[in-house]
């Protein structure tokens, strides 16, 4: 037994937040939300959540988007990351224009929906990084 086994056995692992035994609010392996998560907590969350909310699943359901260049495969994994990769699937119209090379249709398209309406200036930022492919 190491050390992190005796404190995943003792704290118990609970994915969703909860209070313990003294009310204060909890997630993971006793890990007290209230406290907040430092500046690196958050850079590695960030990493792991994009590669398994981003990343992965958008090389998966869109394998042609290995054939982009990076800020516009960057367009792509941001609204994953966001959405949900089934959320970016339903732009279908969009991901047909960008598959054959129509980035201004497909800016177009994303700016013509209720997620630019929800997320306004992202949108407008990642419109504009799809059709030029230049960073945003």
């Amino acid at each position: 037994m190491t050390i992190i086994d005796q404190l995943k056995r003792d704290e118990g692992y609970n994915p969703k937040p909860y209070r313990d035994s003294l009310g204060k609010l909890t997630i993971g392996y006793g890990t007290l939300i209230e406290d907040g998560l430092d500046q690196e907590e958050c850079e590695w969350l960030l990493q792991h959540r994009y590669q398994i909310r981003a990343k992965n699943p958008v090389a998966q359901y869109i394998p042609w988007s290995n054939s982009l260049d990076d800020a516009r495969l960057g367009v792509l994994e941001n609204m994953a990351y966001n959405l949900g990769i089934f959320g970016l699937l339903s732009f279908k119209n969009m991901l047909s224009m960008i598959q054959s090379g129509d980035y201004k249709g497909a800016s177009v398209h994303l700016l013509d929906s209720k997620y630019a309406m929800q997320v306004g200036a992202r949108a407008h930022r990642l419109a504009v990084q799809l059709e030029t492919g230049v960073w945003q």
